[in-house]
């Protein structure tokens, strides 16, 4: 009997409706705004209806995927969310998207590594496939920074951040295709670098001395320095591992933090650029998110063809960073 491998059965994205262009950010002095475009790369980003939360952008990527797999919610196993900006504090918002999206099936928990929540997803699906745990896992990715967690005073974070939600379709496979291997790595040493300050029990709202603690922040210089070293030792190792050489690969998705950093790793991975996928122009950085958008968007735009090689790529708090292989 042939081992069990993990399959992409289907992918699927969900962008919100409200468009935020950079010059709509006139909250920052207007000779600033092009600046946005000339460090990031992003001209907009999305952002959440009034109406819609966390789960709600996770249930219509899940929804959309599942139709373009041909599988009903009661098929699903499991349900894992990767997500750093959920409902709520409890309980899962994994639970709420199970619902809305009448998995009634499934049990759901959720996955919390910020940005690279999605490919410590990704590997926790793989795993379960593997061992028979699960026949179809649903990995789904889905933040929403702009209500929860934006400074809107705050240049640095709220030019680049935007919402969306991605998600995958998992089931048994042929080996030799599907999800090679994945490599993930945490070091908490760097915990302090990426964060939210307040709202948990180390800083509880009532006890916050400044408004800023209960946003996102992030130092930048020293973050940056973290992903170019570690997102290039991260894919170096993986496709050491698996016997791959680096000129096989067809497209790379990285979380898109922005394009500088993007540029840094292709050069650093001795790739070229045109093999990266990138969104964030359109969409910003959607954080945990940002990888399986950018990987619904190769799908799904015909570009990567069946039997190449795809790397994913991520990093993000914790400090957090991993990589993915597989095979289309």
């Amino acid at each position: 009997m042939s081992p069990v491998t993990t399959r992409i059965l289907a992918t699927g994205a969900y962008l919100p409706e409200r468009v935020v262009p950079n010059e709509a950010l006139t909250q920052f002095p207007a000779a600033t705004l092009p600046l946005i475009a000339e460090k990031t790369g992003i001209s907009a980003r999305r952002y959440a209806a009034d109406d819609e939360s966390t789960s709600d952008l996770g249930a219509k990527a899940a929804r959309r995927c599942l139709e373009r797999g041909g599988v009903s919610p009661d098929e699903i196993d499991v349900i894992i969310l990767a997500t750093s900006s959920p409902d709520r504090i409890q309980p899962a918002t994994a639970t709420r998207v199970q619902e809305l999206i009448g998995a009634r099936k499934a049990y759901a928990f959720d996955v919390g590594s910020v940005c690279s929540g999605a490919v410590f997803a990704l590997h926790m699906a793989d795993a379960l496939i593997r061992s028979g745990g699960a026949r179809r896992v649903l990995v789904v990715a889905s933040e929403l920074y702009s209500r929860s967690h934006l400074n809107p005073r705050d240049f640095s974070t709220c030019a680049c951040l935007g919402d969306g939600a991605g998600a995958l379709l998992l089931g048994p496979g042929e080996p030799g295709t599907g999800i090679l291997g994945s490599r993930l790595h945490t070091d908490g040493a760097g915990a302090d670098l990426i964060q939210v300050p307040a709202g948990g029990t180390m800083l509880p709202y009532e006890r916050m001395e400044r408004k800023q603690d209960a946003f996102f922040l992030m130092r930048g210089k020293d973050v940056q320095d973290f992903v170019t070293t570690h997102g290039t030792a991260v894919v170096n190792e993986l496709l050491a591992e698996l016997g791959v050489d680096r000129r096989d690969l067809a497209f790379v998705v990285p979380h898109q933090a922005n394009i500088t950093v993007l540029q840094e790793l292709a050069e650093r991975l001795a790739i070229d650029f045109s093999k990266f996928v990138v969104t964030l122009d359109r969409y910003g950085n959607t954080a945990g998110a940002s990888v399986l958008i950018a990987f619904d968007d190769l799908v799904t735009s015909g570009r990567v063809k069946s039997g190449e090689l795809v790397a994913l790529v991520v990093f993000g708090g914790g400090l957090s960073w991993a990589a993915t292989l597989i095979r289309i």
